[in-house]
């Protein structure tokens, strides 16, 4: 009998897990997904807004783990034999879970058709995005899901 509450809370974990979203795409996908940034945006408290008392967490704290999270994106593209051809322009929005777990990047290149990425750099972001935020987890949690964005620029 205790074996079998074991193997069922083990399903349910291994199932839990599998069902939680962790998705990044580009703004188009999510458009051609239905994802609905509106949605999102009632259901994810901005990390740091003005006036203060309506923030998450206070800037300086933020900041220090976002600069964190952008380093080892940075370094996870490089581990990964990722190289930017030239100087690309991108604007990201992530929507985190309360616990630090991403539960959804959306991102867009910014510029003119050739300042952006290859359809085949944009291809291999993408899935480099996906396997990085699965175990990826924020250095801050919080009582709410929260969202923060940037511009970033990613250099060869």
């Amino acid at each position: 009998m205790k074996i079998n509450l074991f193997l069922q809370i083990i399903l349910f974990l291994i199932c839990s897990k599998s069902f939680s979203q962790h998705i990044g795409m580009s703004i188009q996908d999510a458009e051609k997904k239905q994802i609905k940034i509106e949605q999102l945006e009632q259901n994810y408290k901005s990390a740091v807004a003005t006036p203060p008392t309506e923030s998450v967490f206070k800037p300086e704290e933020l900041q220090e783990a976002y600069i964190k999270l952008l380093n080892d994106w940075g370094k996870f593209l490089s581990k990964n034999n990722f190289k930017w051809e030239k100087k690309t322009k991108c604007f990201q929005r992530i929507y985190f879970n309360n616990d630090g777990t991403i539960d959804y990047f959306i991102f867009n290149f910014l510029g003119k058709p050739e300042d952006k990425p290859s359809e085949e750099k944009q291809t291999e972001f993408n899935r480099l995005l996906n396997a990085f935020i699965q175990d990826y987890k924020f250095a801050l949690t919080a009582k709410v899901k929260f969202a923060q964005c940037s511009p970033t620029t990613y250099t060869p």
